[in-house]
């Protein structure tokens, strides 16, 4: 079975307002969200790359940002020739446009975008669309059908729901900065957004099973996502624990409390790599390996429990045997005994390495501002219906023209609203 994604270098038509145009989808595209259309309304990280992903897939994507207030994604992290890059990545297979959603103007020509949409995304704190006149009862009036999903810190609800919200607070909340880091250390936050895109990928599952229950029902619905929730999922059974047991996970490190050896270990070369053994089979592997087999009849050797109890012990063992051979002999040695390695990687290595070159993991698009740029594929190959980078994030408000023509908005109209301030 041959299986795909890929990436379209089609070239750009220019537009009237001088500014090219994105390429449409070939007419034969098979993107299985082709014909989806959503607004996205958001800022920052979790929900614009929500919409990020439902747009490699095929959906018709809008970026609705303020005249004068761009998405400050695109300010975030380096620049090239005053062209930030992250925005890129985040606002790739989106048109832009730009409206004033607090004017009354604004309001008027989002629920006519919305009457056309199948999806909003919108992470406003809780109330700010309804000041506007723009809240559920509004925009499910101008379309029935419509999926709101709403991003916020803590939730629709609740003693917090007012906070402002950001993923490190939700790093910090959900759990996962306690049992992060060294046991002596400080509770350690990740350097990148992770709360954020776990937030993406659990809004773009939840639009989609949003949007199945409207084959049912025939109705649109609210898609409440609070934040510090996927995180809380992902750190796995510690409420179940701690309910059951009155177990609280400690910080331990890069060991695990669950199985051992399981650390990064500095190499001959002075590089690093990473061993996990949560398979009791690897672990045997691994002490064989490093020339300890004396490991494997001790009664608690049997468990990965047992094992994380003597995690001292095994990193000497295996720490040991890595500290004395070069990065690349320790990987071929483990692979060559079937036991789970992997070298620590910075963006360099991930650049050259032959196995993400095999997946096109990281892939080039054509973009019109700074030319051939690579950044990261869409999230995974489907054999039938693949994904596509049709375009690299746009510029402020590169679309407004057309996309407000596409609803109906005449070029008066639309000269009367950047008059106004309302388009840019």
């Amino acid at each position: 079975m041959n299986e795909t994604r890929s990436h379209a270098t089609t070239s750009h038509e220019p537009a009237e307002s001088g500014t090219p145009s994105p390429p449409a989808p070939s007419p034969g595209a098979a993107a299985p969200l082709r014909g989806l259309r959503v607004l996205d309304l958001a800022t920052l990280f979790a929900g614009p790359l929500a919409a990020t992903m439902l747009g490699d897939f095929g959906a018709e994507v809008v970026k609705v940002e303020h005249p004068r207030k761009p998405d400050p994604s695109r300010g975030h992290g380096p620049s090239k020739d005053g062209v930030g890059l992250w925005w890129k990545l985040l606002g790739r297979n989106k048109r832009t446009v730009t409206l004033d959603l607090s004017s009354p103007q604004g309001r008027e020509v989002l629920l006519k975008l919305a009457a056309d949409a199948d999806v909003v995304i919108e992470n406003f704190r809780p109330g700010t669309l309804e000041r506007w006149g723009l809240g559920w009862e509004a925009l499910s009036e101008a379309n029935p059908r419509l999926v709101l999903a709403r991003v916020t810190g803590f939730g629709q609800r609740g003693p917090y729901a007012q906070r402002p919200g950001f993923g490190t607070l939700a790093e910090a909340m959900s759990g996962f900065a306690a049992v992060t880091g060294e046991p002596d250390g400080p509770p350690t936050l990740p350097p990148f957004g992770l709360a954020d895109s776990i937030a993406a990928l659990s809004t773009a599952y939840a639009v989609m099973t949003a949007l199945a229950g409207r084959a049912h029902t025939g109705r649109g619905q609210v898609v409440d996502m609070a934040i510090i929730e996927p995180m809380l999922t992902v750190l796995g059974p510690q409420p179940l624990w701690y309910d059951q047991l009155g177990y609280v996970q400690p910080r331990t490190g890069n060991r695990s409390a669950n199985n051992a050896p399981r650390n990064t270990y500095r190499t001959a070369d002075g590089r690093w790599v990473a061993v996990s053994t949560s398979a009791q089979s690897v672990a045997e592997r691994v002490l064989r390996l490093v020339g300890r087999p004396e490991f494997l009849q001790e009664p608690w050797f049997a468990t990965g429990a047992g094992r994380a109890e003597h995690a001292a012990e095994l990193d000497e063992a295996v720490g040991g045997w890595i500290a004395r051979h070069s990065r690349d002999e320790v990987v071929s040695a483990f692979e060559q005994a079937q036991a789970a390695v992997a070298p620590v990687y910075d963006v360099r290595d991930v650049m050259a390495d032959p196995q993400y070159r095999a997946l096109d993991s990281v892939t080039s698009v054509e973009d019109d501002e700074l030319g051939t740029l690579r950044m990261q594929n869409v999230l995974f190959r489907l054999s039938e219906t693949p994904g596509a980078i049709r375009w690299a994030g746009r510029r402020h408000g590169a679309d407004t023209d057309a996309v407000l023509g596409g609803v109906g908005l005449s070029e008066e109209e639309i000269a009367a609203l950047r008059e106004a301030g309302v388009v840019r």
